[in-house]
C-alpha cells in the first residue's frame, strides 16, 4: 500500500470554497440552473462567502494549490494546519494608508468544516524533564487540548475526496483550578482564553521573522497534535506489523511522508524523535534514521531577515526536552562533519544547529536541512542558489538531498473557475482533457495564426476587462477606460518586490505626458494591490506613496484617459480570481535572486496577460517554455546583481546620469504628491539615495526601455494577441499537478496512477477498521 502524505503548513490560503466544490464535483451548471429557477443569482450567492484567509501570500496559497492536484492524482494526502480565528487582516485604505481590520471570518459559522471532538488530542508546554532509570520523562507540563476540524477536499471528478485537517486550541476543563488557584475560581476560568489563543490569529508577516513566543507555541502545537494523530492512524491501519507489545516503527517511513513547508513545522523532526525514543522506546540510531526517512524540507526563501532563528532561552522555558534532542542532534551531526573536516573549526559554526553569540539561537532550517532526507527549493534558479550559497556546506556533505520541485498552481482555480471564457474556446480547440493534463496547451500552437482563435482570445479578454471596470465602478466608486492596457503588480508589498520600481515608471509616464501633452500615449491603468506587514514601516509608505501619485495623476486634467493609477484595495484570493483574467501585463520586476519562484506569474500566464519581469524565479522557466522573445525581460541577472555587490552600489550615480529618474525623485523629495506634507517620503527617498539593497536605480533604465517595447506591441492588437497565445500554450509546465507528480515520485516514492489508487482507496475493509 503506498504510504499517506502529511503536508504540514502553518497556512492554508483557501479562499472561497462553494464554486471550487461545484467545479470539483461536475455540479455548476446544475446548481447555476437549479438556483436561477428560485428566482436567485449563483453569482451573488458566491460573493456572500468569506475568504478563508488563512495565509499571507505565495506558500499559503501554494499549500491550497497542492492540496487540490494531491486529491486530483488520487494521493492518500492530508493537510494539517491551525484553524485560525482570524486570518489575514482585512486591509482599508484610509487617507491613503493601510488600516487593518480583524478578519472575522467565522462570525456566521463555516459550512465546510466539520468539528471532530472525538479525536481531541492533548498538547503540552513547558515543564521539566526527568532522567530516569526507565527513560526520560517529560513532567509537570502545562496541557492544551488540539481539537481537530476537517474541510472536505474533492479532487477533479474522480470520486477521490481528501482531508484538511486544522486544529483549534482548547483549555481543559481543569486549567488553572489544580492547586495553586483553588481560592479564585472566577479568575482561573477566565484564564482559559490563554490556551486558546494559541489558535487566535495568524501571525501577518510574509517573508520576515518575528521571534514571539505565542508563534512557537503555534508551531509546536500544530506539529504535536498532527504527530500524534498520524502515529495513530499508523497503528490502527492493517499495515502496522502485529507486534504485540508495541507497534515496530520499521515500516514507518514506508508508509508515513511528512512534507514540512518552509520551516514553520520543524519541530516535527525533534517531537518525532521524542515520541519514539522517549515514548515508543525505540533505540536513538534507529529514531533518527526512521525521522530522516520521513522528513522532506521544502526551502521557500533566501533572505536572511525571513529565516527562523529561535532564542534557546525560549526553547529552554517552552519545550525543554526539544531542547535537549535538538543539542544532541547537532552533537552527533557536528561529530560527523569534524570527522569529514578536522581542524575546519569555521565550517562546524557556519553548519551548527545552534548558533552562538550574545543570544544563542536555534536555527530551524539548519535543524530541517539535517533531520530530513530531501531539501527542495521552489524553482530551478532558487534551488540553485540554495545549493550553491544558503546551504553550500550541507550541499557539500550531501548532495543527493537537495532537489528541484518548481512550484506550479491549480488550473481547476485559476482557469476554470476564474476564466470560464478563456477555458471554453480552449476546449472547442483542444478538447477538456488539459483540465488535468496542462501540457495539453501545447496543441493551442496550432492555432497561433488562426484569425477566429485570435479574435475569440481578444474578445474574452475584453470581456473580462469590462467585467473588472464594471466590478471596480460599483465597489470603489473608480472609473476606468477598458480601453487602456490594464497594467497590474499584485502581491504583498515588501521592498524586494519593487513596487518602488513600478512607482518610478508611472511617474515618469506621468512626466512625459505632462510635456507633450498632443502627443499620442498608449492609454494605461496601472494597478497595484497588496497588503503590508502591519510593523514594515516601509511597506506602508509605499502603500502612501502609491495612493498619492494616483491622487494627483488621476486628477490631473492633461492626463485625461491617457494615464491612472489605481490601487486595489484588501487584495485577497477571491480578488485575484477577478483582477488576473482581466490583465495585459504581469508585473514580475523582484531584484534577480530574491524571489524564490512567485507564483502569481504562473496565474497571469495561463490567463492571457504577457509578462514584463526580470529573470527570477520561476520567470527564468516561463522564459524558457515560451521563448525570452515572448515575455519583456529586462535588468540585471543574478550575476550582474553579485557583480554590483562586489563594485559596491550608488545609487547616487544613477540618480545624477539619468534625468527621467532624477525628476521623479526630486518630486516626491519634495512633496509634488504630497503637497498636504512636504517631508512624507523622506524616509522612502533616503532609503532608495543610501541604503537600498535591492538596486532599484540599478534597473530603471531598462525597466523603462523595456516598458517601451511594451507600449508598441500593445498597438498591434493582431501580434499582442499571438504572443498571448503563445504564452498561453507554453504554461502547462505550471500546473501543480506537474509539480505534485515530481514529489510523489522524487520525494515521497509513491506513483500517482490514480486509478489504482481508486482500487485500493474505495475497496471494501473490514468492519471496524476504516480509517478517519
Amino acid at each position: 500500500m503506498t504510504p499517506r502524505i502529511y503536508y504540514l503548513s502553518l497556512e492554508f490560503y483557501m479562499g472561497r470554497t462553494l464554486q471550487n466544490t461545484m467545479v470539483n464535483l461536475g455540479l455548476q451548471n446544475a446548481c447555476d440552473e437549479a438556483i436561477y429557477q428560485l428566482g436567485l443569482d449563483l453569482e451573488e450567492l458566491e460573493e456572500i462567502e468569506e475568504d478563508a484567509g488563512l495565509g499571507n501570500g505565495g506558500l499559503g496559497r501554494l499549500a491550497a494549490c497542492f492540496l487540490d492536484s494531491m486529491a486530483t492524482l488520487g494521493l492518500a494526502a492530508y493537510g494539517y494546519g491551525i484553524r485560525y480565528e482570524f486570518g489575514i487582516f482585512n486591509q482599508k485604505i484610509v487617507d491613503g494608508w493601510q488600516v487593518e481590520e480583524a478578519d472575522d471570518w467565522l462570525r456566521y459559522g463555516n459550512p465546510w468544516e466539520k468539528a471532530r471532538p472525538e479525536y481531541m488530542l492533548p498538547v503540552h508546554f513547558y515543564g521539566r524533564v526527568e532522567h530516569t532509570p526507565e527513560g526520560v520523562k517529560w513532567i509537570d507540563t502545562q496541557v492544551v487540548l488540539a481539537m481537530p476540524y476537517d474541510t472536505p477536499v474533492p479532487g477533479y471528478k474522480n470520486n477521490t475526496v481528501n482531508t484538511m485537517r486544522l486544529w483549534s486550541a482548547k483549555a481543559p476543563n481543569d486549567f488553572n483550578l489544580q492547586e495553586f488557584n483553588m481560592g479564585d475560581y472566577i479568575e482561573a476560568v477566565l484564564d482559559r482564553n490563554l490556551a486558546e489563543n494559541i489558535s487566535r490569529v495568524l501571525y501577518p508577516n510574509d517573508n520576515f521573522f518575528e521571534g514571539k513566543e505565542l508563534r512557537l507555541k503555534q508551531e509546536y502545537f500544530v506539529v504535536a497534535a498532527t504527530l500524534q494523530d498520524i502515529i495513530r492512524r499508523f497503528k490502527s491501519s492493517k499495515f502496522g506489523c502485529r507486534d504485540p507489545v508495541r507497534t515496530c516503527f520499521e515500516t514507518f517511513p514506508d508508509k508515513v511522508a511528512i512534507q514540512l513547508n518552509d520551516t514553520h513545522p520543524a519541530l516535527s523532526i525533534p517531537e518525532l524523535m521524542r515520541i519514539l525514543v522517549d515514548v515508543e522506546k525505540v533505540d536513538w540510531d534507529k529514531a533518527w534514521e526512521i525521522t530522516k526517512r520521513t522528513c522532506a524540507y521544502t526551502n521557500h526563501t533566501v533572505l536572511p531577515e525571513a529565516l527562523e532563528r529561535w532564542p534557546v532561552s525560549m526553547f529552554e522555558k517552552l519545550l525543554p526536552r526539544h531542547l535537549e534532542i535538538i543539542y544532541a542532534l547537532n552533537q552527533m551531526h557536528l561529530d560527523r562533519v569534524a570527522a569529514l573536516y578536522p581542524g575546519d573549526i569555521d565550517r562546524l559554526r557556519r553548519m551548527s544547529v545552534i548558533e552562538e553569540g550574545d543570544c544563542k539561537r536555534i536555527n530551524m532550517a539548519h535543524l530541517c536541512v539535517i533531520g530530513s532526507h530531501a531539501v527542495n527549493g521552489v524553482a530551478r534558479i532558487h534551488s540553485d542558489i540554495v545549493k550553491n550559497s544558503v546551504f553550500k556546506d550541507f550541499y557539500e556533505l550531501e548532495p543527493e538531498k537537495f532537489q528541484n520541485k518548481t512550484n506550479g498552481i491549480t488550473p481547476r482555480r485559476w482557469l476554470l473557475l476564474c476564466n470560464p471564457g478563456l477555458a471554453d474556446i480552449i476546449a472547442e480547440k483542444i478538447g477538456e482533457s488539459f483540465i488535468t493534463d496542462l501540457s495539453q496547451l501545447k496543441k493551442l500552437l496550432e492555432f497561433i495564426d488562426n484569425e477566429t482563435f485570435i479574435r475569440d482570445v481578444a474578445k474574452v479578454k475584453q470581456e473580462n476587462k469590462l467585467k473588472f471596470a464594471t466590478y471596480l465602478e460599483e465597489q470603489y466608486k473608480v472609473k476606468i477606460n477598458p480601453m487602456s492596457m490594464f497594467d497590474v503588480q499584485v502581491k504583498r508589498i515588501h521592498e524586494y518586490k519593487r513596487q518602488l520600481l513600478n512607482c518610478l515608471h508611472a511617474i515618469t509616464l506621468y512626466n512625459r505626458i505632462r510635456c507633450n501633452p498632443s502627443k499620442s500615449f498608449v492609454p494605461r491603468t496601472i494597478m497595484i494591490g497588496g497588503k503590508a506587514a502591519p510593523g514594515y514601516h516601509m511597506a506602508k509608505m509605499i502603500i502612501k506613496l502609491i495612493t498619492s501619485i494616483g491622487e494627483v495623476i488621476n486628477n490631473d486634467p492633461y492626463v485625461g484617459d491617457k494615464l491612472k493609477v489605481i490601487f486595489l484595495e484588501n487584495y485577497r484570493v477571491s480578488l485575484a480570481e477577478k483582477v488576473i483574467p482581466a490583465a495585459d501585463l504581469s508585473q514580475q520586476i523582484s531584484t534577480a535572486g530574491t524571489e524564490a519562484s512567485g507564483t502569481g506569474n504562473m496565474k497571469f500566464m495561463v490567463n492571457g496577460a504577457l509578462t514584463i519581469g526580470t529573470m527570477d524565479g520561476a520567470n527564468v522557466e516561463m522564459a524558457e517554455e515560451a521563448g525570452e522573445e515572448n515575455l519583456f525581460i529586462f535588468g540585471m541577472r543574478v550575476e550582474d546583481v553579485e557583480a554590483l555587490d562586489r563594485k559596491g552600489y550608488n545609487a547616487r550615480e544613477y540618480y545624477e546620469s539619468l534625468p527621467e529618474l532624477r525628476q521623479a525623485i526630486d518630486q516626491i523629495s519634495s512633496g509634488f504628491f504630497s503637497p498636504r506634507d512636504p517631508g512624507c517620503f523622506k524616509d522612502v527617498v533616503n532609503m532608495l539615495m543610501y541604503h537600498d539593497r535591492f538596486k532599484v536605480f540599478a534597473d530603471y533604465e531598462a525597466y523603462i526601455k523595456c516598458q517601451g517595447q511594451v507600449d508598441q506591441l500593445f498597438m498591434d492588437p493582431r501580434e499582442w494577441t499571438r504572443k498571448v497565445i503563445r504564452n498561453i500554450a507554453c504554461s502547462g509546465k505550471f500546473s501543480s499537478d506537474r509539480t505534485i507528480t515530481e514529489y510523489a515520485r522524487e520525494i515521497w516514492g509513491v506513483e500517482p496512477s490514480a486509478t489504482l489508487q481508486l482500487y485500493y482507496r474505495h475497496r471494501p475493509s473490514a468492519p471496524g477498521k476504516s480509517l478517519p
